[in-house]
């Protein structure tokens, strides 16, 4: 028997709302998230519990943005034992979470994700209305790590359950049930006799007895009653398939090919039932004292037929709210470029275009600046001391140095300054002179207008590239026309620069000398109208031009072809999770760092607005997602 068919009147995106964290205690407090990319209005919605009885609640807001949430408190007390179902106005199942006695206190919380974690009893009843990080535990039990992880609804209904734990798991007694509120759950064994336990990293497939319809949802509950996981997808239905990417975590979208009982491809593929493109994870905090989000502006089309996203689906939020306000940016807008430092991957440079340097680490999921080297950034200025660099790209040279582009002094902002300043970041104090600075603005009489927004359209990124790659891939230099030999340039170190001209999308490629001089090798043409941010991947052996919004937020990926040029090779566009922001700055860490077959990427957005304010990217620079190795 197929589940209820979504009415009309049901919003679109309304499978991205979650029931995300519940207490049994007190107010008997419920917290929804929106997974999804767009605001879903929840005007009308209605809630039951173990009674079905649809009672109408009334949330905080009506309206719940990309990445945010709403609460209510249950108008029905929620008992020790009980189970919540969260309905459309029109009926519609949306979610369901049942919890054994005691279990939801202090709080029953998705950990490991918000919207898409696991259901475990939380430490604290502490995050409502926020990100239910803070009030996870440091473990969860095994069972915990048992997901959902592909599920069809053309005919075989079968649901594939994933193991993500280091232990086996007995499910002979587990049971599941669809969104039908007059279904009652059924047995896996009873569906599957063969399907009693599984392995650590293992698989169980079982086939649904009680029908599972396009619009439908599997909830898995353990032998106690309390819930596992679920999924939902809306009327598109699981055809062929609906899986979790990447494998065994992250939200849900429509496979190209089933996959049951062995890893997902997560390769091609849309959003689960249509609507489900991934999910952005944590962010949310108030805007600090002249904290000043700036909506984009340009914005340009995507090119058709551009290459979705090759990495996870999902992003997180990866900074705390205004984290990077500066004396001279108070607003805390203009982080623009990164890098990775490839002698030590644990550490991501940035760079503030209002002449500062950051140095961030890790910690608890949050890129933030290390406080050994400044907890609050290092101010750069030109060679003498002079100045305030408009300091847009960076990149890591193999010396250990940060080599930073520049396109104005900040001091006198319409006349262009393209420079390229090479800072030791071990030297003490906290504001930087460059050990070495080559300027190349006459080579651009274009951006010398007296208009600042001319002379704004000069250096935005740079990368640094080994001259190992360039010569074994037989790059042939554009001044002798023969094969690029490093030993005619005798200062230029180990490697060439390739700076990205923002005013018309080129890449220009210097060989900076250690006497301050530098040689020019001519511009190279990305295909793309801008370019924000240049980087140098190992591990595609590619070189990887970035366009934010103005080009629809894609990367370039460029290799040297048979005759000796640079050019694209493929471009991809951004997750469909992110905003369409003046995404600046972006980072692929060092193939070293892969895990399970990923590696991280990280975004970093100039204007802090993301989905605008109230939702939880508003007042957050960085993005963290995932490239495949």
């Amino acid at each position: 028997m197929a589940a209820q068919p979504a009415a009309a009147a049901d919003p679109a995106g309304y499978p991205n709302i979650r029931i995300n964290e519940v207490t049994s205690s007190n107010n008997d407090t419920v917290e929804l998230y929106n997974a999804g990319s767009t605001a879903v209005s929840i005007s009308g919605w209605k809630m039951s519990d173990d009674s079905f009885s649809q009672q109408s609640f009334s949330p905080s807001s009506s309206t719940i943005p990309a990445g945010g949430f709403v609460t209510f408190n249950s108008p029905k007390g929620l008992g020790d034992a009980d189970k919540l179902v969260l309905h459309t106005s029109s009926g519609t199942v949306v979610d369901r979470v049942e919890w054994a006695t005691a279990k939801a206190k202090p709080a029953m919380a998705r950990c490991g994700g918000d919207g898409t974690g696991t259901w475990v009893t939380a430490t604290s009843a502490s995050t409502f209305g926020a990100s239910n990080a803070s009030g996870c535990p440091s473990s969860v039990p095994a069972a915990s790590r048992v997901r959902i992880n592909e599920v069809t609804s053309d005919g075989s209904d079968t649901v594939e359950l994933y193991n993500g734990g280091t232990s086996a798991v007995s499910v002979g007694a587990w049971k599941y049930v669809d969104s039908d509120t007059s279904h009652s759950p059924v047995s896996i064994s009873s569906s599957s006799p063969s399907a009693t336990s599984i392995p650590a990293g293992g698989y169980a497939t079982f086939n649904s007895t009680i029908g599972l319809g396009d619009n439908d949802s599997v909830f898995l509950v353990d032998s106690s009653g309390t819930t596992i996981d679920s999924v939902s997808w809306a009327t598109d239905g699981a055809k062929p398939s609906d899986e979790r990417c990447a494998n065994g975590s992250g939200w849900f979208r429509t496979a190209t090919t089933a996959t049951l009982g062995s890893a997902n491809s997560c390769s091609g593929g849309t959003g689960g039932g249509g609507t489900q493109p991934g999910q952005l994870l944590g962010g949310g905090g108030s805007l600090t004292s002249g904290c000043a989000p700036e909506a984009p502006s340009g914005t340009g089309s995507t090119p058709a037929g551009t290459p979705a996203w090759p990495g996870g689906l999902d992003v997180t939020i990866a900074d705390n709210v205004c984290a990077f306000t500066t004396s001279t940016g108070a607003e805390g807008r203009d982080l623009s470029g990164l890098a990775f430092d490839p002698a030590n991957p644990s550490v991501l440079w940035a760079a503030k275009n209002k002449n500062w340097l950051y140095k961030l680490v890790k910690s608890n999921g949050k890129w933030i600046p290390d406080a050994t080297w400044s907890a609050t950034g290092k101010q750069i200025r030109f060679a003498g001391g002079s100045g305030e660099p408009d300091s847009e790209g960076l990149t890591v040279g193999a010396n250990g140095h940060v080599y930073v582009t520049s396109e104005r002094d900040n001091t006198k902002n319409t006349a262009p300054k393209d420079t390229v300043l090479a800072f030791d970041p071990s030297a003490s104090g906290s504001t930087l002179t460059p050990v070495h600075q080559w300027d190349m603005t006459s080579q651009f009489p274009q951006l010398d207008t007296g208009s600042k927004d001319d002379a704004n359209l000069g250096f935005e990124g740079v990368g640094y590239v080994p001259d190992s790659w360039l010569t074994a891939n037989g790059w042939v230099d554009p001044l002798t026309g023969a094969a690029y030999n490093p030993a005619n340039y005798p200062l230029h170190g180990s490697g060439l620069f390739f700076a990205g001209l923002e005013w018309d999308g080129s890449l220009h490629v210097y060989g900076l000398n250690s006497d301050g001089t530098f040689t020019t090798f001519g511009p190279i043409a990305t295909g793309k109208a801008s370019v924000m941010d240049v980087t140098f991947d190992a591990g595609t052996q590619r070189l990887v031009a970035t366009c934010d919004n103005t080009c629809g937020e894609t990367h370039t990926f460029m290799k040297v072809d048979a005759s000796g040029a640079i050019v694209p090779d493929v471009t991809y566009t951004n997750p469909a999770v992110m905003p369409t922001d003046n995404l600046e700055g972006f980072a692929l860490a060092p193939a070293s760092t892969c895990v399970n077959g990923s590696r991280e990427a990280v975004w970093s957005e100039d204007g802090i607005y993301g989905f605008g304010s109230g939702s939880s990217s508003y007042g957050h620079a960085l993005y963290s997602g995932t490239f495949p190795c």
